[in-house]
């Protein structure tokens, strides 16, 4: 697509924005829960539809080069993103579960399971791709340091990779050897042809010439024969790239040369734009700034005096909090504040004589209100959406197309320049707002100067706001343990002990799942809809991803400071804990209690680790993977090294109910009140999660993991489509495209019960190196796979039917049940109805 097309794209998105916010203003009013279908159908439309625009405004960004368009592209799309997480939050509390049934608005919309994945910002790595960079060589050379010490260790066998290499001489050498042989008989036979030569010319016959001809023939036929078996021979040991490789590769490079000019286009435009904003403002300064200086001192002035003829006394000047004197003419004229001020006196007269007759009112409405109440017994249940955050973000970023982007003619700078004019605009504002603190300064003197003069009075001082008993201005300081330490050498302590690791690369779309297409039939026919793998991506994406990537999402949506997957083996928990740390580039803690044995004993030293992991009252001096700033936070290490994800495996083993004899030597429980305590410094804007995992949560005090961990995500063994997927997928990762005589629906049909980890097992072990080879001569077929499923334990719908239960125990399962429960007697007591009028 051309700059043009993203541009239309951009308008196109605007119009769609414009009727979204349309729709947000009657999502406020309150609904009666009997409306709750009517409701949450709203809600789930209006989800799809911010969902659509996310994907769209990330495109845009993603291709736009303009540095002016895309700050602001930016800014609608952290909001939209934000608005996606508020909806969704709207959708939990709604539909009562973490899973939303939403294939009949797709239906309705229009919609395919593809424009339900939640896309992912593709800025959240280019931006910080150089610190991801650096960490790795940080943690790469730490990791080095090591090797002395893990290279003791006996190693039996070789890597694969070096088989490979070993062979490839080998080959290499054997190739050598056939054509010297072949090149010493073509010595010999022009050492022939020389003799004969030097013994004189003589004359073939008939039969001699044509035989010589064919000789020269099939010499060429089968040269070119030799040729082609050498290039398969080349192809097939992986020394050449086959055709449709080299084609394929082709195109890949041509497209990342493409995305790499465009890349460096961005950043020289930016870097063009930051130097022309530095210029701008320092003209600003020294051409208009004493203008205004002067300006909003007569203003300021003649406000002093039109006050002090109104109520015979100076006004008190605002305070710099509350805007300075920005708070008083903020787009007003002289004229329009004395107007403001006498209708604020005619005002306060009325207000007092008001508020007397006004008590008497509110008195008796209020004790008719309780009648009423009394009388009408239970007020029904209303169903309303709380005000967003975001919304005012995206109407200003909405508001600014439509003033400076929509109209304008794209002609005007086709080398996607800035514009001059809108920048000198903004920067006007900066330089006001600048100049106004320094003005303020001098005019709170002259007005103590004044005050002394004409009424003979020093400053009133101001009133300082009242403390509410009861609560506490501050928290409590907590002791340093680690003042005298850098955080470099607090992240080479974490790594070379274990807590912090490296962890492996795994796009979240890895984790393969397709879309519940029964969820609304399962639901009408009075069956509970399990969460499919798609969903349980889809949950991932939106509490863990989206939360990390950015830090203006994480200050202003919802709070999520932790969640728990739970499931059975092999449900793939720890890949996406992966996937959050790869698509985030965030580090990886590792507080398992398996991974605690033995490192920080006693109690002295878990809280000496827990301090670590989170460190109080530090100064951040910037590391040397990428930071530009230094500045003071209270935070802890991994907030100053954010995003980070704290990862605990066996999770039910922090709150075991009764400590098993074989866990009692690792002591599960001793970080229990040192990680409670330490998530409750996260606030909004530590880009910092806890992401716990177990398979046994029944073993767990439900209290416990339930306060700790917010958002508890279930992961059921995966349905038809999910393992027909799985199967399709894994499959064809290996290289091998299924043919007809592969009955993969047979395979989703046997593997009921199995997870996606026994899957792959029986895929890898079935794939050979030595079946790949036989693939020609021998396609491959269902009845294969069976004896390796038959080896592997699958998940027994007892273990399942037992995590469900445990499931319906938590906050959210219960509040779930009695809400589905309510329903059941709500509908039994209508058809109970009907059936006494029928009678």
């Amino acid at each position: 697509m051309s700059e043009g097309a993203y541009q239309r794209l951009w308008e196109s998105s605007h119009v769609t924005l414009q009727e979204l916010l349309d729709q947000e203003q009657p999502l406020l009013e309150p609904v009666p829960d009997r409306e709750r279908q009517s409701f949450q159908y709203r809600l789930a439309s209006l989800y799809l539809h911010y969902l659509g625009l996310l994907r769209r405004f990330d495109t845009v960004y993603d291709q736009m080069v303009q540095p002016q368009k895309r700050r602001l592209l930016r800014r609608l799309l952290d909001g939209v993103a934000g608005r996606v997480l508020e909806l969704k939050d709207e959708l939990v509390h709604a539909d009562l579960c973490e899973n939303h049934c939403l294939d009949r608005v797709l239906q309705d919309l229009k919609l395919t399971p593809a424009d339900l994945e939640v896309p992912i910002p593709k800025y959240f790595l280019l931006e910080q791709s150089t610190t991801v960079r650096e960490r790795g060589l940080i943690l790469a050379e730490i990791l080095s340091r090591l090797e002395p010490v893990s290279s003791q260790k006996s190693v039996t066998g070789m890597h694969r990779t070096e088989a490979i290499i070993l062979v490839q001489k080998a080959e290499r050498a054997r190739q050598g050897r056939l054509r010297a042989t072949f090149m010493q008989e073509i010595r010999r036979d022009e050492e022939q042809d020389r003799r004969i030569q030097e013994d004189g010319w003589h004359k073939f016959s008939q039969g001699q010439a044509a035989v010589t001809i064919q000789k020269v023939w099939k010499g060429y036929l089968q040269r070119k024969c030799t040729q082609q078996d050498r290039r398969m021979e080349m192809e097939f040991i992986g020394m050449l790239p086959s055709p449709n490789q080299v084609e394929h590769l082709s195109i890949i490079s041509q497209a990342r040369l493409v995305e790499d000019v465009r890349r460096l286009r961005q950043m020289e435009k930016e870097e063009e734009f930051r130097a022309a904003m530095v210029k701008a403002h320092d003209s600003l300064v020294e051409t208009e700034g004493p203008d205004m200086k002067e300006k909003m001192k007569e203003q300021i002035r003649q406000w002093f005096i039109e006050c002090h003829d109104l109520t015979g006394r100076f006004p008190d000047y605002p305070d710099a909090s509350s805007g300075g004197s920005y708070s008083i003419f903020a787009d007003k004229t002289p004229e329009q504040v004395r107007m403001e001020l006498e209708m604020q006196v005619q005002e306060n007269r009325k207000k007092e004589q008001e508020k007397s007759k006004e008590k008497g009112k509110d008195e008796k409405e209020k004790k008719k209100g309780k009648e009423e109440k009394a009388k009408k017994g239970e007020v029904d249940a209303v169903l309303q959406v709380l005000p967003s955050k975001f919304i005012p973000r995206i109407c200003a970023g909405h508001e600014e197309y439509l003033n400076t982007w929509k109209n304008r003619c794209e002609s005007i700078h086709p080398s996607q320049n800035y514009d001059s004019e809108t920048l000198r605009e903004e920067k006007r504002k900066e330089v006001e707002l600048e100049i106004r603190i320094q003005v303020d300064e001098l005019m709170r003197q002259e007005l103590r100067n004044l005050r002394l003069a004409v009424d003979k009075e020093e400053e009133r001082p101001l009133r300082a706001p009242k403390k509410t008993p009861g609560k506490k201005t501050g928290k409590k300081k907590e002791k340093d343990l680690t003042s005298d330490r850098s955080v470099e050498s607090l992240y080479e302590e974490l790594v070379i002990s274990g807590l912090l690791r490296k962890s492996e690369s795994v796009a979240l779309k890895d984790y393969i799942g397709d879309f519940l297409y029964l969820g609304s039939t399962l639901s009408l026919a009075k069956k509970l809809p399990m969460p499919s793998l798609f969903d349980i991506r889809q949950n991932v994406a939106l509490y863990a991803v989206l939360r990390l990537g950015s830090p203006d999402i994480h200050i202003m949506a919802p709070l999520i400071r932790s969640i728990l997957l739970v499931g059975p083996s092999g449900m793939g928990k720890k890949m996406l804990v992966k996937a959050v740390c790869t698509e985030t580039g965030a580090n990886l803690f590792d507080l398992s209690p398996e991974n605690l044995l033995g490192k920080y004993p006693g109690r002295n030293g878990t809280q000496m680790m827990v301090h670590i992991v989170f460190k109080d009252e530090t100064e951040y001096a910037a590391p040397p993977w990428g930071a530009v700033t230094q500045f003071t936070l209270r935070c802890e290490v991994a907030r100053l090294l954010q995003p980070s994800v704290i990862w605990i495996g066996s999770a039910e083993k922090n709150f075991y109910k009764k400590i098993p004899k074989e866990d009692k030597e690792m002591d599960p429980k001793r970080i229990k009140k040192d990680l409670t305590k330490a998530l409750r410094l996260l606030t909004p804007g530590d880009r910092v999660m806890l992401i716990g995992t177990t398979s046994r949560p029944q073993l767990a005090e439900m209290r416990g993991l339930c306060r700790v961990y917010e958002r508890i995500l279930f992961m059921p063994r995966p349905d038809y489509a999910s393992r027909y997927v799985l199967w399709k997928r894994m499959i064809e990762a290996r290289g091998i495209q299924p043919t007809q005589h592969l009955d993969i629906s047979a395979l989703a049909k046997v593997s009921d019960g199995y997870t996606p980890g026994h899957i792959l097992q029986a895929i890898q072990s079935v794939l050979s190196e030595r079946r790949f080879l036989q693939l020609s001569k021998r396609p491959l077929v269902a009845s294969e796979f069976l004896g390796q499923l038959v080896k592997l334990d699958p998940v027994y719908r007892e273990e399942e039917e037992s995590l469900k239960d445990w499931y319906f125990k938590t906050p959210l399962g219960k509040k779930s049940m009695k809400h589905r429960v309510d329903q059941l007697e709500a509908e039994e007591a209508k058809l109970d109805k009907e059936k006494k009028k029928r009678k």
